[in-house]
């Protein structure tokens, strides 16, 4: 219970700066149900839960080799499904309606960074080599996780209608895997949020 009030007592201050909180869904790389708030007229704090798109197949080829189930095993072929992705972002705006001489409405420009952790699953096939000049073993599955993590960078424009509760959105950016390897993936997408 006391968990429970020192978590309202610091979420009110946070509510209390809201300027225009919304909720919708994101089209994209990841594609994403998304959650956004203003803290400050400029600064904003936005969370995604959603699903990423896999990596190719030298990805999870390398990444079979890096880590054999066995010393003589060897590589025959993988399927990936998406997991989850889970992004926290913090974003700064300028309002840039008078630039594109907007008479209804606002728009917002934006530019930002946050964390992103990403999961995939991979069923791999391979065989086992026991000895040179011996069969080798009937195919043989394993399932793996593969886990990615590490911070993006993004920029996007936000438009808000005058006369509807909706915002629409366009963006793109640019996501970098710290773990367990280094890899740049680029992203981007449109959505639209329903503002409360």
């Amino acid at each position: 219970m006391k968990l429970k009030i020192l978590l309202v007592l610091l979420v009110l201050p946070i509510l209390g700066f809201a300027q225009e909180r919304g909720a919708g869904i994101r089209l994209g790389e990841p594609f994403s149900l998304t959650y956004k708030d203003f803290i400050e007229d400029y600064l904003s704090f936005e969370v995604m839960v959603g699903s990423g798109s896999t990596n190719g197949l030298e990805y999870y080829k390398r990444s079979f080799e890096n880590n054999l189930p066995s010393s003589n095993a060897f590589y025959l072929n993988h399927s990936a499904s998406r997991g989850i992705a889970l992004n926290f972002r913090m974003a700064l705006h300028e309002d840039i309606t008078d630039m594109f001489e907007i008479t209804e409405g606002y728009l917002l420009g934006y530019a930002g960074v946050g964390a992103q952790l990403r999961t995939t699953n991979v069923n791999y096939a391979y065989f086992q080599q026991n000895n040179p000049g011996t069969p080798a073993q009937p195919t043989q599955t394993i399932r793996r996780t593969n886990v990615d993590f590490g911070p993006e960078a993004f920029v996007g424009a936000e438009y808000y209608f005058d006369e509807a509760p909706i915002s629409v959105f366009a963006e793109v950016g640019m996501f970098l895997e710290l773990i367990d390897r280094i890899n740049f993936k680029g992203q981007g997408g449109i959505g639209v949020r329903y503002l409360f």
